[in-house]
């Protein structure tokens, strides 16, 4: 009993936290699924990664925060509606509402049908940037979790390595854990210049940090 009422108090914290929280309120005044978005509006406006006219594939994209990010972002007059100049190509396990003018893939990012699709909606082109809110279904047990968060840095790493240009750039989340010394290497490996980076979007409390990385080695 102790158990669920402790969990309850933590609950209820959340709810207090998450109701309160300045970035809730801003996407709920600004039409955006979720807080996540001004996470990549930071990076983004620090490091000048997206421009009208690219290509960016946002992997793990559901609700869909990151892709109306880059929708309003590459609209000439940054409208979540209308014109787009560029290409978006958003996938995830789960479903996404739609966005229009972005072309979304259901599917696990980790079975080659799926990345096969990808490809398919590349059509031979290059990404000129990758973002990754990609994050696996955590159990608790520090060691496989570790492992499952790595896999899937590496995916992103070795996706943008055949499918990006050269000079392009991956901006991935990250967890503070066992295997992050690990991913950073994974990044300095593949990558000329990587960044650390903490939005102020990004809860205090939260593990999460992200890396980017800029221009293939």
């Amino acid at each position: 009993m102790k158990t669920k009422t402790s969990s309850k108090k933590v609950n209820k914290a959340w709810l207090h936290d998450h109701i309160n929280d300045p970035y809730v309120k801003l996407a709920a005044r600004e039409g955006y699924r979720a807080r996540a978005a001004y996470k990549l509006k930071e990076i983004d406006e620090t490091l000048h990664l997206i421009k009208p006219g690219q290509l960016v594939v946002d992997l793990g994209s559901t609700p869909g925060a990151w892709s109306q990010y880059l929708r309003r972002r590459m609209s000439p007059d940054g409208a979540a509606v209308g014109a787009l100049n560029g290409t978006i190509i958003a996938l995830d396990l789960l479903p996404m509402e739609s966005i229009e003018g972005v072309t979304f893939i259901q599917g696990d990012f980790r079975e080659a049908d799926v990345l096969q699709q990808l490809e398919v909606a590349l059509a031979g082109r290059q990404a000129d940037v990758v973002v990754s809110d990609m994050a696996p279904n955590l159990s608790g047990i520090s060691s496989a979790d570790a492992a499952r968060v790595e896999y899937l840095i590496e995916l992103a790493i070795e996706f943008s390595q055949n499918h990006m240009k050269p000079q392009g750039a991956l901006v991935a989340k990250v967890f503070h854990g066992p295997s992050y010394n690990d991913v950073v290497q994974h990044f300095k490996s593949a990558f000329s210049s990587v960044k650390p980076f903490k939005p102020k979007a990004s809860r205090d409390r939260s593990s999460e940090t992200f890396l980017v990385g800029m221009g293939l080695k």
